[in-house]
């Protein structure tokens, strides 16, 4: 449950919305984090200061788990040290809008380059923390679709449908460019997932993760990697900054400083790795570099 991270929140269950208690120490900067994200990155804090954590192998470790942690020591290790007041919701895009307008300083959970610089001038854009040709997607569908999890080529992709948003623009031009029977729009992410649930739909792509047996549960909904195949997406993420907020530019130096730091030292990539998102490659079929190596083995 929400605990110690969310002391100041007043919650409003109106359609979902959530409303903060007015902060009146200048030193706490609100923030917009999902709640099934927030909920899992408390479970892996558990009381201690996420400053301090060096190891970061955990059953909730995840890959927009580890942003948060990553963005946070970044941030402190190049000299920002205001505290963050976690607001959980289902908020997505609104987040984005926030950014342009100054209300909220700073994304939690990274951007992809391509989606980033459409905001242009109102945001600065840090250092990547994930590299181009680093990202490599498991593809997930429902246990029960044994026709999906039977996926191991490029060209087993005609038969089946996938989920997505035009709004992910690196997640959706990948997507564009495979031999699928349908590519369907939804915007938001739990619905996606509640549709391959219900088989409504193929697959979705998400983030590996360190769940030994490929499994992903939120609530009623189910979902199962497809085993020994990954979708790479060609695209590096970075954090995103307000330019607008009256911290912005502060922040950004900070962040872009520690970043610096934390990958010299190797503690980029031993977060992700230990995320489970940083993946060996050598017994995974990488589903869309077979459409330009049509001879790749099965």
């Amino acid at each position: 449950m929400l605990r110690a991270l969310c002391c100041w929140l007043w919650l409003v269950g109106l359609n979902g919305v959530v409303t903060a208690a007015p902060a009146t120490d200048s030193n706490i900067i609100p923030v917009y984090i999902r709640d099934d994200v927030l909920e899992d990155y408390e479970k892996f804090v558990a009381g201690r200061n996420v400053l301090t954590i060096t190891s970061f192998k955990n059953i909730n470790m995840r890959r927009d788990v580890a942003d948060m942690v990553l963005l946070q020591q970044a941030l402190a290790i190049g000299g920002f040290h205001k505290r963050f007041q976690y607001m959980p919701g289902k908020f997505n895009f609104r987040n984005t809008k926030m950014l342009e307008t100054g209300d909220l300083l700073l994304s939690f959970d990274s951007y992809w380059l391509s989606d980033a610089q459409l905001l242009g001038p109102n945001v600065f854009v840090s250092e990547p923390v994930i590299r181009r040709g680093e990202y490599l997607a498991a593809l997930y569908t429902s246990p029960k679709n044994t026709a999906a999890l039977a996926i191991r080529s490029y060209n087993d992709l005609q038969k089946f449908t996938a989920v997505s948003t035009p709004k992910w623009l690196t997640d959706w031009r990948t997507l564009e460019k495979l031999p699928l029977k349908q590519l369907i729009r939804e915007d938001e992410w739990l619905s996606q997932a509640r549709m391959v649930h219900m088989q409504w739909v193929d697959f979705m792509l998400m983030p590996f993760s360190n769940t030994k047996d490929g499994s992903y549960q939120l609530e009623q909904i189910r979902m199962q990697q497809i085993a020994n195949v990954a979708m790479l997406l060609d695209d590096s993420r970075h954090f995103v900054v307000s330019r607008a907020h009256p911290q912005g530019q502060t922040a950004f130096a900070a962040l872009n400083r520690g970043l610096k730091e934390m990958r010299a030292q190797g503690r980029i990539e031993k977060l992700y790795k230990d995320a489970g998102f940083l993946v060996d490659t050598s017994s995974l079929i990488i589903l869309n570099a077979q459409a330009d190596s049509p001879a790749q083995p099965r």
